[in-house]
């Protein structure tokens, strides 16, 4: 959750522009930000300007704050498939038989187990390097988050709150 001291002025400007935002998801955040600092402020929070870079900081943080959950999703769903694959691969070796049954799309094929361990070979190279690629753009996201963390709170101090709940 992200917040900081605005003027009740600005705290309408600031809903109709979260309200333009066409990610629901996005919006919500937004919108919650800026209520729970129009109450911080009305409850006698400390009065710190919000410039136009500031706010274009701290949506650049929600931004990366949602992709980097995103990015644990997708990283999740690629370590299981990469588990799946190691597992069909284990399974193939314990197989006597010369022509086994491969999954196309939605349908099974018997395919002989020489191509079927070359297709799961290769199948294991592509899930590694999304997996890998996922990691290095998660890296880079929670640098950049840090960045601008360390921009905000150095403005805001307390009047901000970047971190998870």
């Amino acid at each position: 959750m992200v917040s900081l001291s605005i003027g009740e002025g600005e705290f309408a400007v600031a809903c109709k522009h979260v309200a333009a935002h066409k990610n629901t998801e996005t919006f919500s955040c937004l919108l919650k930000c800026h209520l729970l600092v129009y109450i911080m402020q009305q409850a006698g929070g400390s009065e710190t300007e919000v410039t136009w870079e500031d706010q274009q900081n701290i949506n650049k943080f929600g931004r990366l704050n949602n992709r980097f959950h995103e990015l644990e999703d997708e990283i999740k769903i690629a370590k299981e498939a990469n588990e799946n694959i190691e597992d069909a691969s284990n399974e193939l070796i314990l197989t006597d038989e010369e022509v086994v049954r491969f999954q196309i799309g939605e349908v099974f094929a018997h395919v002989p187990k020489d191509e079927v361990e070359t297709r799961i070979e290769k199948m294991q190279q592509e899930t590694s390097k999304r997996l890998e690629k996922l990691e290095d753009e998660k890296e880079s996201i929670l640098a950049q988050m840090a960045e601008l963390k360390k921009i905000l709170y150095g403005k805001f101090k307390e009047s901000i709150n970047l971190e998870e709940d």
